[in-house]
């Protein structure tokens, strides 16, 4: 399976209310890059994938998506309070 396979899997495991970071999704996918999950979720031409559920290390969203970003995780019950997620709250852990 190509690393790209990976991410998007790992980011589909990701449940409704609950976010993981960029970081979280490379290591569960085993690559050591953050940045290459961005990359990957940047090049996502479908909509099923749930890019939304997945936030820089500060809990914070990417800025130019910030506006539908936000409107997606309150709409599965995030708090996104002062532009960033509570981490330790939402942030998934998978087992």
């Amino acid at each position: 399976m190509a690393v790209a396979e990976r991410i998007l899997d790992m980011v589909a495991a990701v449940p409704a209310g609950r976010v993981a970071t960029y970081g979280d999704i490379a290591a569960r996918a085993g690559t050591p890059s953050p940045r290459l999950v961005g990359r990957v979720l940047a090049e996502l031409s479908d909509d099923d994938t749930p890019w939304y559920r997945i936030v820089r290390a500060n809990g914070t969203p990417a800025a130019h998506l910030l506006d539908e970003q936000c409107r997606r995780l309150r709409s599965e019950g995030v708090e996104v309070s002062g532009g960033r997620v509570d981490l330790r709250r939402f942030r998934f852990r998978s087992p």
